[in-house]
């Protein structure tokens, strides 16, 4: 505790040494408040190097952030420092634009301190999460052309074990006091270990960069070779066997067997937390769930309606049944799902001056999902681009198991994904650079994923449902997204076991079985997480029927676009009195 108090007057000291804030004449608020967020994107890259280097930051490129107890704790510390700076801002005296965001920055930290008393780090990894599996996304993001790039990499491989003991470390701390992850997700980790530690080293995961283009001598070139199988013999493998057989012998006896978050301690305050995190709005888990009925019920009509004009004679559940089995709706070859993906893309890229004033300067690119994790994976995940630019932002597509991926739904995931979806407009958020990068990096899950279920629709104005199975394709994605608020309201509030969940999948989309499990298995890891998406959704379709009704003819619909992107990822409240005053000026206009 004395550390910790000495840790947190240091800082202070420093903090306030170093803001310029006066306390005399000429007062500067907007100063104050741009050295204040300059100061907490330091900390961020300083404490989170990763972060640092995927954003095009290599300061710290043979470092790793610490994730031992203590070093989570200084971190809650060093926010409540951030918040009273900013509390002796004199926010009256601010312009406009920086009070959105003070507003803002108050919002993050607050949310980032609510959430402590959780300890997420007791329960720091699942099937989809952790250390297992972000470690080897090192070999993503590390440059390694040269010799002293290499000699980076190799400092942060080595400083892996300790963070795999800290890991280890919290995870017995959660164990004590019963934060614990389900039984039946911590045996799908197991796999994910062996996949890696059980290789050859050659064809480790972290021996893969000595295949990339370089500038290394060829005597360079052995060293690198001899000093990279060194590490991976004497350090990698050793720490995920080590983790590996604490999971096995220590960690899955201890396990608990219910799917929902209620059943550890605190587990129902914690989803009221998780609810209002990812969802940005005041609603209960009772709310929800009911919206996700309704939903179903709505999206299901929809969906007799394409499958009677298909000319199919059967029940719904029967022509789901259909397109599981049919041969012609999936590939037998990965590169035929890739390249079919890229076609898609190729479409929608036509298209969008049709839909937006402002496109993005970064490029996108598809990549295929590894395969240490893909088994336990969703169908699909966008990497941004770093704001450097020095690579594009990555769709990865899964191609495990082919006879799970069908064609009629690849419309619509490469729309939410991609384009529309996640590239441009987290894209578009990172090139806003007026705004504090805080802003461009707010954490809005409701935003982030509302937008991409959003771009799914803008398929149907733009063409690009052309036909009955992929209209079909569309709409199963909706109800997937309607489906995951009953699940997850099911599961973490209602007690469903992950047998209900499944019958209830099951039986309103047309998802293969192991899809399905693999969704069921991330909502109970990631509680809360998958009900951002259809809110996020019905809030921005709420909003641009209001400005179609009261605008009318003057209403554009790239304008709209625009302004709901305009400001970086924010809570839907926000997004909503935005548009509301863009809606009035227009009229005021008029």
């Amino acid at each position: 505790m004395k550390l910790q108090v000495l840790f947190l007057l240091s800082f202070l000291l420093f903090s306030y040494s170093v803001t310029g804030f006066r306390t005399g004449q000429d007062p500067d608020p907007d100063s104050d408040l741009k050295k204040l967020f300059a100061d907490y994107d330091e900390y961020n890259l300083r404490s989170y190097p990763e972060g640092a280097t995927y954003d095009g930051d290599h300061r710290y490129d043979d470092k790793l952030s610490d994730n031992s107890e203590q070093s989570v704790k200084e971190y809650y510390d060093t926010v409540r420092v951030f918040l009273e700076r900013l509390k002796a801002v004199d926010y009256k005296s601010l312009s406009e634009e920086n009070k959105l965001n003070y507003d803002l920055f108050d919002y993050t930290l607050r949310q980032n301190l609510d959430g402590e008393k959780f300890k997420w780090y007791y329960m720091p990894m699942g099937q989809q999460n952790g250390i297992h599996i972000s470690s080897p996304e090192l070999v993503n993001i590390q440059p390694v052309s040269t010799f002293e790039e290499y000699g980076k990499y190799f400092s942060r491989l080595r400083q892996l074990s300790s963070k795999f003991d800290n890991t280890i470390d919290n995870m017995r701390k959660g164990m004590e006091l019963g934060y614990v992850m389900p039984k039946f997700l911590m045996e799908q980790t197991l796999p994910q270990m062996e996949n890696i530690m059980n290789k050859e080293v050659e064809e480790s995961v972290f021996y893969s960069p000595v295949n990339k283009e370089n500038k290394l001598s060829e005597s360079e070139k052995e060293s690198v070779k001899k000093e990279l199988k060194e590490i991976i013999i004497t350090e990698i493998n050793p720490a995920y066997k080590k983790l590996y057989e604490f999971v096995k012998n220590e960690y899955l006896p201890k396990c608990r067997t219910e799917a929902g978050i209620w059943s550890i301690p605190d587990g129902n305050e914690r989803y009221k937390y998780d609810i209002k995190n990812y969802t940005t709005l005041d609603l209960t888990a009772e709310e929800i769930h009911n919206t996700g009925l309704k939903e179903v019920e709505r999206i299901r009509a929809e969906m007799e309606k394409v499958k009677d004009k298909t000319g199919f004679k059967g029940s719904l559940n029967e022509f789901n049944t259909f397109l599981k089995t049919d041969p012609r709706f999936y590939f037998t070859n990965k590169e035929d799902l890739l390249d079919g993906f890229r076609k898609i893309l190729s479409k929608m890229d036509s298209k969008l001056p049709e839909l937006f004033g402002t496109l993005p300067k970064a490029k996108y690119d598809l990549k295929e999902m590894e395969e240490y994790r893909a088994a336990s994976a969703p169908q699909a995940y966008y990497y941004s681009a770093p704001e450097d630019r020095s690579r594009p932002g990555y769709f990865y597509v899964n191609t495990y198991n082919l006879p799970s991926r069908p064609k009629y739904t690849m419309t619509a995931l490469a729309l939410h994904e991609a384009v529309p979806g996640h590239h441009l407009q987290i894209a578009i958020a990172q090139e806003l650079k007026d705004l504090p990068k805080f802003r461009r990096d707010f954490n809005s899950t409701a935003f982030v994923e509302g937008w991409g279920l959003y771009s799914e629709s803008l398929g149907y104005e733009t063409g690009m449902y052309e036909d009955l199975y992929l209209l079909y394709g569309a709409l199963t994605f909706e109800m997937w997204r309607a489906c995951r608020l009953v699940v997850d309201t099911g599961i973490h509030d209602k007690k469903w076991t992950r047998q209900q969940a499944f019958e209830f999948m099951s039986k309103n989309t047309p998802n293969s079985d192991h899809d399905i499990q693999t969704e069921i298995d991330r909502y109970i890891s990631w509680d809360g997480q998958a009900l951002a998406y259809k809110i996020g959704e019905l809030k921005i379709k709420e909003l641009r029927k209001r400005a179609e009704d009261k605008l009318g003819s003057g209403f554009d619909v790239r304008e709209f676009h625009d302004e709901v992107l305009k400001n970086g990822p924010i809570p839907l409240t926000l997004l909503e009195k935005n548009i509301d005053n863009w809606i009035d000026s227009k009229l005021r206009k008029n």
